[in-house]
């Protein structure tokens, strides 16, 4: 399965750039699912692996660029990924490895030749659709792409595999897809039994026998409808409603804390100690040549 972003002028030069995040089958050709959104982000390509897993399962695998969405391609190492020996997956990366599906990355444009021949064919029929049918937003584009746009283009390009063996794996019963396709956060609970997170203040409910969770090391997960969960140990804390007013999620940006010798005291005490051998060495040197 391939997928890939690609802006263009989908609603005429007039109203601008708009992204379209597209998922097609490798196998058969077929268009499984896109997503019209104003710039290409994480958010639209954990939308477009929602429908999919709900439509026809977890594939086996995934393939894509080297983009920043997918996988990590900064130089930072914080202590715990150092302790790991691997750097913390994107958003998208941890869903893909949460789910067991292995992603492949094309190291050129021309090897994802089959995605970006898709994106040439929409834009040729896509543009004029849309004219015909009055769409100049995302949101209608989207639907009307996934509609009966989808089964018309499948029944003309979509061809039967060449293998009969099956590259998607049922879902498991009972597999929370939300909350897989969401933004996910390590975070610790303060005295106020509240998370903090970018800005936002989470205020936990007490628990059985009015139990608090201050200090508490909890995951935090923000789904695509906007709704926000707080987990301990697996265990739900809380579920916000979704917002009245939908609004594009963003990435929080992870702080890249630099550990300073100065306040680690264990180390200070440390260097302290070898200093003072080290001088009284030297000392001792110097007294026994002279």
């Amino acid at each position: 399965m391939l997928w890939d972003g690609s802006p263009h002028h989908w609603f005429g030069d007039q109203q601008g750039q708009c992204n379209l995040t597209a998922v097609i089958d490798d196998a058969t050709g077929a268009l499984l699912h896109g997503v019209f959104t104003v710039e290409e982000d994480a958010q639209s390509y954990l939308t477009c692996l929602r429908q999919i897993l709900l439509e026809k399962g977890i594939p086996l695998a995934l393939y894509m660029d080297r983009h920043g969405i997918f996988r990590r391609n900064d130089d930072h190492w914080s202590l715990p990924e150092q302790l790991a020996g691997e750097q913390t997956p994107t958003q998208v990366g941890q869903a893909l490895r949460e789910l067991g599906i292995k992603a492949i990355f094309a190291m050129s444009p021309q090897a994802k030749g089959r995605v970006e021949r898709l994106f040439n064919t929409l834009q040729d029929r896509l543009v004029q659709e849309f004219r015909l049918a009055g769409i100049s937003t995302p949101n209608e584009a989207t639907m009307f792409l996934n509609g009966p746009f989808k089964a018309n283009f499948n029944n003309q390009f979509a061809k039967p595999a060449r293998e009969s063996q099956t590259a998607w794996r049922p879902l498991p019963r009972g597999l929370d897809v939300d909350r897989i396709c969401s933004f996910s956060y390590q975070a610790t609970v303060g005295n106020d039994n509240a998370v903090r997170l970018g800005g936002i203040i989470l205020d936990i409910p007490p628990g059985p026998h009015h139990r608090g969770y201050a200090k508490a090391r909890v995951e935090v997960r923000h789904l695509l409808d906007g709704r926000w969960r707080v987990y301990c140990k697996n265990q739900l804390l809380l579920e916000t409603t979704p917002p009245v007013v939908p609004a594009p999620l963003r990435t929080l940006r992870r702080r890249q804390r630099r550990t300073k010798i100065g306040k680690n005291r264990k180390i200070a005490k440390a260097i302290t100690r070898n200093d003072r051998v080290k001088s009284r060495l030297t000392h001792d040197l110097g007294a026994s040549n002279t």
